[in-house]
């Protein structure tokens, strides 16, 4: 049967204090107090720097067992290198740990920069060296650089496991890139950014990857009572083609985020 896990594009944010957070609740229980009302969340401070297997763990035993992560891949792979020799940048990823999330471990999400345009070539030797297995992730990340990341992280979980991936761009001339995508399975991200950005509506995985980033402002924002409903048909159409559905608020700013994940969720009945 397929899934549909809503939640939010990270977590830790003081305005979400006294409102979704209770007043006094400790800044080291947020996290468990959210994965009690939703069942997903997007892990996004792997976009800014390594983590630790330790800090992976962390975050996955302050959840319950139906919870999954979807992980935001490095910034240092898709805005600096821009995708150029992804290999190094995925070893050390990869060797950074975040496989010790074991069964809390959603898609791997990649976000590129608004000023990056499609090439071909450049893509398709990115999408080709993606770890598509624990086991080959294992494998990449004892490339990694040992000045960067001593020790690669010793995968604990079922070296079989598949591992998804879903790509969010930000430019106009990737419009003709569903078909690579759907060749090696990656879910193209529909992202709704108040008109900032172009909208990618192409299926090309076996899941659909959602971020709604505000409905009229990015980042800021609430979405509407009849906003949420047209979502939730949207959920429910993709449930009804046998995709898994992930979605994920990022409208933050105001502390909408929370309220508007639970309020979808109840509409899609999850």
């Amino acid at each position: 049967m397929p899934v549909v896990r809503i939640g939010v594009s990270g977590w830790k944010y003081p305005n979400w204090r006294g409102d979704f957070y209770p007043a006094g609740l400790r800044q080291s229980d947020e996290l468990a107090f959210l994965a009690q009302r939703m069942n997903s969340a997007e892990l996004n401070s792997s976009f800014y720097s390594l983590k630790r297997p330790e800090e992976y763990a962390g975050w996955r035993d302050a959840t319950p067992p139906d919870f999954r992560f979807a992980i935001k891949g490095g910034r240092y792979i898709t805005h600096l290198k821009r995708l150029v020799d992804p290999g190094a940048g995925l070893a050390n990823f990869f060797a950074s740990g975040p496989l010790a999330l074991t069964d809390r471990l959603g898609p791997f999400l990649w976000q590129l920069p608004e000023s990056l345009h499609f090439d071909r070539a450049r893509l398709l030797a990115f999408l080709e060296q993606l770890p598509r297995t624990a086991a080959q992730a294992s494998r990449l990340a004892r490339t990694c650089d040992r000045a960067i990341v001593p020790e690669p992280h010793a995968l604990d979980l079922d070296l079989d496991m598949s591992l998804r991936h879903a790509l969010e761009v930000r430019h106009e001339s990737f419009r003709g890139c569903a078909d690579m995508l759907r060749e090696h399975g990656v879910a193209l991200v529909l992202a709704d950014t108040a008109g900032r950005f172009p909208v990618f509506e192409e299926i090309t995985a076996d899941f659909a990857y959602v971020r709604l980033h505000g409905p009229s402002r990015l980042y800021h924002g609430t979405y509407r009572p009849d906003l949420i409903r047209t979502w939730a048909a949207r959920v429910d159409e993709w449930l009804a083609r046998g995709l898994d559905v992930y979605v994920y608020f990022d409208n933050d700013a105001d502390g909408a985020a929370p309220h508007d994940a639970m309020a979808l969720a109840a509409a899609v009945g999850a």
